[in-house]
């Protein structure tokens, strides 16, 4: 009986690595798949001046400017879990359906390491049963995946203490999402685990099948990796990127006038969006290492920032198709 046990457990988990493994990157560039998906934060209202769409108006913008998927956002005011009940959930599916598109992901908002410094609050199980919700939100929906964040740093508590959190939380979460045969797919966002090689780390610590990683090239642009050092986070991330959204921006430095001295001092630097191409990240070689690898996820878009031009609808509108046009040359 042990033996039989031991077996079935297996095979499960073989079968589980099988289904939860289809779209990691298959190392041949032939096999780039790199297909368009429109992040509805992007016409959210989030960003001073930014156009704010419901999600009915969305989809059919998503549709007309021509983009293959759509990424929603699990949060009001588009496709929060407390606003969608089974009817409405059928009919979204059958919406998003009709239009052609296919719903690529969720964008879930967690935070693992939240109320760190209130130990009597579980908020680890509270963020995983979250996440669970979001899993169960996303089948209903028509989708396998959830992009997820780990962890702000909380100044003064232990970082190892941080970590553990995030890790207990990714595993708590990623065996609630198998449940309904959802991928979490881990951005790299968050300070936990940001820089490639932690995230690395981090993910191969939860060692779940079905946790993988949304994995962006603004974080690296932002830390200073060179060229070379983008292409090989692309490539030492390739056993788990299944996702990853894309954006462009520029450096604004700022300075603060200091009367005694008669001169200016450099502040922190401000970042603002502008239309692909235009900014200091090298999608140039970011992409070209995701053909290399045979990646075979979407490629979002979302317009996550004051933008350049403002956030008008005719400017979202230019700057999405812009995307559009940039992508094709890979």
């Amino acid at each position: 009986m042990r033996k039989f046990g031991l077996v079935l457990m297996i095979v499960v988990s073989v079968f589980c690595r099988e289904v939860f493994c289809q779209k990691v990157p298959t190392g041949n560039a032939k096999d780039f798949k790199g297909k368009t998906c429109l992040h509805s934060v992007s016409y959210a209202g989030f960003w001073r001046g930014q156009a704010k769409l419901d999600v009915e108006e969305f989809l059919v913008k998503a549709k007309k400017l021509g983009f293959d998927g759509v990424m929603l956002m699990a949060k009001r005011p588009h496709v929060s879990p407390l606003d969608y009940d089974a009817a409405a959930r059928k009919a979204l599916r059958r919406r998003i359906e009709s239009l052609g598109l296919e719903l690529v992901c969720l964008a879930g908002y967690t935070d693992f390491t939240a109320g760190v410094d209130k130990p009597g609050v579980p908020n680890v199980e509270i963020q995983a049963c979250y996440v669970g919700e979001l899993a169960k939100l996303a089948s209903d929906l028509g989708t396998d995946m959830v992009r997820i964040f780990t962890g702000y740093e909380r100044p003064g508590i232990p970082f190892d203490k941080q970590y553990a959190m995030v890790v207990t939380g990714l595993k708590l979460a990623g065996e609630k999402a198998a449940k309904y045969g959802v991928t979490l797919a881990v951005q790299n966002h968050h300070d936990i685990g940001v820089g490639h090689d932690t995230m690395y780390w981090l993910l191969r610590e939860v060692d779940l099948p079905n946790v993988k990683a949304a994995f962006d090239a603004w974080a690296p642009a932002l830390q200073g990796l060179s060229r070379d050092q983008i292409r090989a986070a692309v490539l030492k991330m390739k056993p788990f990127i299944v996702h990853t959204t894309a954006a462009d921006y520029v450096r604004l430095p700022r300075y603060r006038y200091e009367h005694n001295l008669t001169n200016y001092l450099q502040r922190d630097v401000l970042i603002r969006a502008v239309p692909m191409g235009e900014g200091f990240i090298d999608y140039e070689s970011f992409f070209k290492t995701l053909k290399e690898i045979g990646y075979q996820g979407y490629i979002a878009y979302e317009m996550c920032e004051v933008l350049q031009g403002g956030g008008h609808i005719e400017n979202l509108d230019k700057t999405a198709i812009k995307f559009l046009e940039y992508v094709k040359k890979f």
